[in-house]
């Protein structure tokens, strides 16, 4: 019962991450979208009230036009929306996430002692120092460099050093799933926090500024305008980082550190062909692709790497795999976790039955994803993951 309740305490959580990651991902998405479509008024109104850019849209049967003001609009209206409960929605979530499923569960989750054999507590003080550490150089290099000229570029080299460290590091400390997982959350992290920390926080001091009467600082809104560029290229490393725990092959590949720092790479070029077509557009410049391209570049490249190998052809006869050899396998590697009394992801293992029932999934989790079982915690052998694959591909007989 303990299992059956922690899976929907799972997938109730994981569910309501996606929906408010979804439109934090959305409306971010949008006011970068719309911040570089803005055009130079040409109403002499529009000018005189401020307004530096507005945008005519359609959508849904109706027309739009959005107004973007310099500095302020001079007073603040009664209702001003702000958003950030989206941002936090996620954060909040995420990490209830991988609080129930990691750090509460360190031993299963975090650690594969084949990478590093450390204490649970260990393991999830390390975890957390990720996303605490990771902030603080980044928000170091801000501050340092990112208002320099040229800072930009400063604050850009040392947070791709810092990502790629961190990479290698969390791969050669927890096990490959958590290691991916635990960099996307730090990135994640550093995203809410510049929200909390910078963003807000400063349209805050400008809401206020503005409402006393006074000059309105345009620090302000150039440090928020910073860190919602950064967000914006962190977002998809970060979702490939989180969608990443599905797909075994990745975090087990030999170098996996190397795997996670191409396809984020790749994930941030994409992103950044994106946002430089809005411009391109805008002014009738040619679209960058070559940007993405680079990015699909680096995926294919992956591909390649990763595929796996042609079995060598032979001219012996290989006999039929006999169910005793996979009741074996199965009785030593996964009916620890699958069992009458453990019954793990509502599967059991433990009679002749059960396995045909649920040859599927062992095919999909043990051969192809290779997710199972979890973390190789019982140490099967790839020639043990052929044997099971084998005996799929002739029937999955039992007798």
């Amino acid at each position: 019962m303990d299992s059956y309740l922690l899976d929907w305490v799972n997938l109730l959580l994981r569910w309501s991450h996606v929906v408010v990651g979804i439109a934090w991902i959305g409306s971010s998405f949008y006011f970068v979208f719309l911040d570089l479509n803005l055009l130079p008024p040409k109403d002499e109104v529009l000018k005189a009230k401020g307004v530096d850019g507005e945008l005519w849209a359609v959508h849904g049967g109706g027309f739009y036009n959005p107004q973007k003001y310099l500095v302020s609009p001079g007073h603040v209206p009664e209702k001003l929306h702000w958003f950030y409960w989206e941002s936090y929605s996620t954060w909040m979530t995420g990490f209830a996430l991988f609080t129930v499923l990691y750090l509460f569960q360190p031993s299963t989750f975090l650690i594969d002692r084949n990478v590093h054999a450390w204490s649970p507590a260990a393991a999830v003080v390390a975890a957390l120092g990720f996303l605490v550490v990771f902030w603080l150089v980044y928000d170091l290099a801000c501050r340092w460099f990112g208002e320099r000229e040229g800072g930009g570029r400063i604050v850009a080299a040392i947070t791709i050093v810092a990502v790629v460290f961190a990479a290698w590091l969390a791969c050669q400390l927890f096990a490959g799933r958590a290691a991916f997982l635990i960099v996307g959350a730090m990135m994640a992290t550093a995203m809410t926090a510049n929200v909390a920390h910078w963003i807000i926080p400063g349209q805050r001091k400008v809401v206020a500024q503005i409402k006393a009467g006074e000059p309105v600082d345009p620090i302000h809104g150039k440090r928020g305008k910073q860190r919602s560029v950064h967000n914006t290229y962190f977002t998809l490393p970060v979702l490939f980082a989180m969608l990443s725990n599905h797909y075994g092959f990745l975090y087990v590949a030999p170098d996996n550190w190397v795997v996670l720092v191409l396809l984020m790479a790749a994930g941030a070029l994409v992103r950044h062909s994106f946002v430089a077509r809005h411009q391109a557009l805008l002014y009738g410049r040619r679209v960058p692709w070559e940007y993405a391209g680079a990015g699909v570049v680096i995926i294919i490249g992956l591909m390649l790497w990763l595929a796996p190998r042609p079995r060598p052809m032979t001219t012996v006869a290989v006999p039929a795999v006999q169910f005793s050899e996979v009741q074996a396998v199965i009785g030593q590697r996964c009916v620890m976790c699958h069992n009458a009394q453990v019954i793990s992801k509502n599967v059991q293992l433990h009679t002749p039955a059960l396995v045909a029932q649920h040859a599927q999934q062992i095919y999909q989790q043990a051969v192809v994803q290779k997710t199972m079982p979890l973390n190789n915690a019982t140490q099967i052998t790839d020639a043990e993951r052929a044997l099971l694959g084998r005996w799929f591909e002739e029937g999955a007989r039992v007798n």
